[in-house]
This record gives structure tokens, C-alpha cells and sequence, in this order.
């Protein structure tokens, strides 16, 4: 008796629908929390990180403390985060340059991670979402992109198959007999 279950739609990159699926609704809807963060602190005129990075207590702490103590650094961080928010959110939701978007947005959120960490005696005067403990939404965003940066949707569903070539038309896997 044949089974049924081997007898799956997938695409040539060896991805069944549903983790191709699944794979590029995480691509998409990162995309669109960094695209709407971007645009958010583009629009808002008094945004601007030096409190978030003047309040770092950890690793780079000195770094990022220098960075908001100096206008013309803020100014550039600031000009930085907001675009490459921006541009980061449209290359993935576009999947267009979808593997240097993602581990470049990892990037960043482990920077954002690193300049203020969940850890135990570490208080900062921001109101934060939840109660967390050395995870946070922060790390979790920044390894889902790090799975998507493996995983390369873009050139299946997205901009970087034009940019790229095809590599993501569906076949069908033959059943064991």
C-alpha cells in the first residue's frame, strides 16, 4: 500500500509548501515590524536613541554612552537606525536582497540587545513591554532573522528570483512505490 503522505507539493529548493509558507509569513511580517518601527521614528520629530543608548549598562556600554554624548554621533546613529529600519522592512517584505537584509537586521537587533539586555540587576527608566529574563522579543526577532538569513525565501518568493534567477518553481516529489 502506497502512503499517501510522501506524495507532497514542494518547491525544487527541497522547502514543502507549508514551511516555504510559513517561512516567507516570517519574512513578511518582520519585515513590517521594522518597516513600521522606521517610518515611526521617521515621523515622530523628537525621536531620537540618545536616551536609549545613554542608559546601556552592559558589554558596550562605554560605546554607546560615547555615541549619545556626542551630537554629531546621535545624529548619525539616529540617521542609520531610522533608514536602515526602513530599508531593511521593504527588502524583506519585497524579498529583495532578502539574505543581506535579514543577517544585516540580526545585526542590529543584536545591537539593540546588547545595549540594554534583560539581565538580572540591570534597570533602565524606559517602561518596558513584559517581564522578561535574559530573552526577549528583541533576541528572539534577531534569531528568527538568522533562521531566514539560512533560509532564503527571497529567491523563491520574492524580488531576488528576478534579481538572481529562478530557483523556486514547484514540482511535485514522486511517492515510494
Amino acid at each position: 500500500m502506497r502512503d499517501k503522505t510522501k506524495n507532497r507539493f514542494t518547491s525544487s529548493s527541497g522547502y514543502t509548501n507549508i514551511q516555504l509558507t510559513a517561512l516567507v509569513m516570517l519574512r513578511v511580517l518582520i519585515g513590517w515590524h521594522l518597516l513600521y518601527e522606521g517610518i515611526a521614528k521617521a515621523i515622530n520629530p523628537y525621536w531620537s536613541s540618545g536616551r536609549f543608548l545613554s542608559e546601556s549598562q552592559w558589554i558596550f556600554s562605554r560605546l554607546f554612552n560615547a555615541i549619545a554624548d556626542s551630537p554629531a554621533a546621535l545624529q548619525a546613529v539616529d540617521f542609520l537606525n531610522i533608514w536602515g529600519v526602513v530599508l531593511i522592512g521593504i527588502a524583506l517584505i519585497s524579498g529583495c536582497f532578502s539574505r543581506m537584509a535579514s543577517i544585516l537586521g540580526a545585526i542590529l537587533l543584536l545591537l539593540y540587545y546588547l545595549a540594554a539586555p534583560p539581565l538580572v540587576d540591570l534597570k533602565y527608566s524606559m517602561p518596558n513591554e513584559g517581564s522578561y529574563l535574559v530573552v526577549n522579543k528583541t533576541l528572539i526577532e534577531a534569531s528568527a532573522l538568522f533562521v531566514l538569513w539560512l533560509f532564503p525565501t527571497g529567491r523563491i518568493i520574492g524580488l531576488d528570483r528576478l534579481i538572481f534567477g529562478q530557483r523556486g518553481t514547484c514540482r511535485q516529489i514522486p511517492s515510494e512505490p
